[in-house]
C-alpha cells in the first residue's frame, strides 16, 4: 500500500502547515534533541488594518489635534476631583499620553521597558492596505518586486554559528533549529517568506499527528522514512523531525507564571503559546504573530468603542506576556507595528480614513532610554500635515527594524537584509 493511499485511506490527518519551500525540500534536520542555547528572541507583532496612532500614542500636547477631532480625541489627563479623569489619556511625559484602554501598558513604562515611538512608519505614499503591509513586511518601500520578507533575509544571512564565533545573543547551531522562526498564523506571513526554514501554525496543539493510534503513527513514520521519494516525503520527514524537538520540549503541559491570565481571544492565546515555546527552550530567535481589525473607518469612538476595545485586548495580551516570561524578558525584545496611520481629522460617520505616519511600541528589559517617548514630532497644524491631511512622516521604519536586529539579534549584513536603504546607524533612534 503506497503513502498516496494509505493518507487518502483517512488513517492519518495532517494540520495544514506553513511551512517555507527549503523547509519543505530538506529531507532531515539531522538535528540533537536537548534544549537550545538560551540567546535572544524578537517578537513582532503586526496590527493589520491601520491603527489610528493619534488615539493610540495620544498627543495630548498639541493643541491641534482637539482641533481635529472634536468628537474623537482622546481627554486630557487632567485630574477630575482629584482623582485621574478615567476617560483622558495616560499621561507618559507631560505631551504624549496612552489610551486609556492601553492601561496595561504603564507599568511597562513606569518599570523603563516600554518605548513608545511617534510618526514612524513608511516612506511610501501609498494608502492601500495591501501594498504598505507588504513593503513594512519585505522591507523595500514601493518595491513590489521583493520575493522575500526581511526577517528572513535577517536568517538567511546570520546563518549558523560556530559557539566560538557567534555574535551576540546568538545560539550555537541556532540556523538548523527547526522552530528558529515560528509565525503564530494559518499560513507563512509575507514578513518570513524567504529561503531560511519558517513554521507558521495556528496553534501548538494544531501542530501535530492525529493518528489511530501509537502503532499506526509509527507505521506511518517509517513509510516517510523509507518509501521512494515524491511530493509528500520531504516535508514528512521534516515535520517527523519537528514534533520530536516539541514532543521532547513538551510545551503542551505549558503553564503560565503564577498570577498571569491570558485574555482567550485568538490574539492573547497566541503570545501564550510565543512564551510556551520561548521558555521550552526550543532555540525560538524570532517569533511574529498578527491581529486584524483596525480598519475603523466607521463608529471608531473615543475613550469607548470599537477602538477602545481593540486596544484593550492587545494591550492586556502583550502584558500577560511580559509578565509570564518574567527575568526572560532581559532576552526578549517586543515590537507592535502597523503599516500606516490614519488622517488627523475624523470623517463623517465617526471614524478616520487612511493616513501616513503611525506609531510603534518596543518593549523589552534592555532599553537605553527608558521613559522616553521617541522620534520627532512633526505637529498638527494644517500647514505640517503630509499633504494637508495626515501625520507627517519623521522616522523610516526601517530605522527601527535595523536598530533591533543589529542591537538585539546581533545582525552584521544589513544591507543585505533592507536593501536600498542608506540610513541605518545615522537614522537609529537609541531605543536599545
Amino acid at each position: 500500500m503506497n503513502r498516496r493511499v494509505f493518507l487518502k485511506g483517512g488513517a492519518l490527518s495532517l494540520v495544514t502547515l506553513g511551512l517555507s519551500p527549503s523547509f519543505l525540500r530538506r529531507t532531515a534536520l539531522a538535528m540533537e534533541l536537548p534544549r537550545a542555547v538560551r540567546g535572544k528572541t524578537l517578537i513582532v507583532l503586526f496590527q493589520r488594518g491601520a491603527a489610528d496612532a493619534l488615539n493610540v500614542l495620544v498627543p495630548f500636547g498639541d493643541k491641534n489635534y482637539y482641533a481635529a477631532r472634536p468628537q474623537l480625541a482622546i481627554a486630557t489627563p487632567a485630574r477630575v476631583g482629584g482623582s485621574a479623569n478615567a476617560a483622558g489619556a495616560i499621561d507618559l511625559d507631560g505631551f504624549y499620553g496612552l489610551h486609556p484602554s492601553l492601561a496595561s501598558f504603564k507599568p511597562m513604562w513606569d518599570r523603563g521597558m516600554l518605548s513608545p515611538i511617534h510618526a514612524v512608519g513608511s516612506p511610501s505614499a501609498t494608502r492601500s492596505h495591501f501594498d504598505a503591509q507588504d513593503y513594512m513586511e519585505t522591507g523595500t518601500p514601493d518595491r513590489k518586486g521583493t520575493t522575500d520578507g526581511w526577517l528572513n533575509r535577517y536568517l538567511a544571512v546570520q546563518g549558523t554559528c560556530e559557539a566560538s564565533s557567534c555574535t551576540p545573543g546568538s545560539a550555537p547551531g541556532s540556523a538548523s533549529a527547526p522552530f528558529r522562526a515560528v509565525a503564530m498564523t494559518a499560513q507563512t506571513p509575507r514578513i518570513l517568506e524567504g529561503a531560511s526554514p519558517v513554521v507558521a501554525m495556528n496553534s501548538i496543539d494544531e501542530f501535530s499527528i492525529r493518528t489511530n493510534g501509537g502503532e499506526a503513527q509509527r507505521r506511518i513514520e517509517a513509510l516517510y522514512r523509507t518509501g521512494s521519494s515524491d511530493v509528500v516525503h520531504g516535508s514528512g520527514s521534516d515535520m517527523f523531525e519537528a514534533l520530536k524537538v516539541l514532543r521532547a520540549a513538551n510545551p503542551q503541559q505549558y503553564r503560565p507564571a503564577a498570577g498571569v491570565e491570558y485574555p482567550r481571544s485568538q490574539f492573547g492565546q497566541r503570545l501564550l503559546q510565543i512564551a510556551q515555546l520561548i521558555k521550552s527552550g526550543v532555540g525560538l530567535e524570532v517569533a511574529f504573530a498578527d491581529v486584524g481589525g483596525w480598519d475603523t473607518h466607521v463608529n471608531q469612538g473615543g475613550a469607548q468603542g470599537q477602538l477602545a476595545g481593540r486596544l484593550g485586548d492587545f494591550s492586556q495580551s502583550i502584558a500577560a506576556l511580559v509578565a509570564d516570561l518574567g527575568d526572560r524578558m532581559d532576552d526578549v525584545v517586543i515590537l507592535t507595528c502597523s503599516e500606516f496611520g490614519r488622517t488627523v481629522r475624523q470623517n463623517g460617520t465617526g471614524g478616520t480614513d487612511h493616513g501616513h505616519a503611525g506609531a510603534m511600541f518596543v518593549i523589552g528589559g534592555s532599553l537605553r532610554a527608558p521613559k522616553k517617548v521617541h522620534g520627532r514630532w512633526p505637529g498638527l497644524a494644517p500647514e505640517q500635515l503630509y499633504e494637508g491631511r495626515d501625520l507627517a512622516l519623521t522616522t523610516d521604519f526601517r530605522a527601527v527594524f535595523s536598530e533591533l536586529a543589529s542591537k538585539h539579534l546581533g545582525a552584521a549584513q544589513l544591507p543585505k537584509i533592507f536593501p536600498g536603504y542608506g540610513g541605518f546607524e545615522k537614522e537609529w533612534l537609541g531605543v536599545l
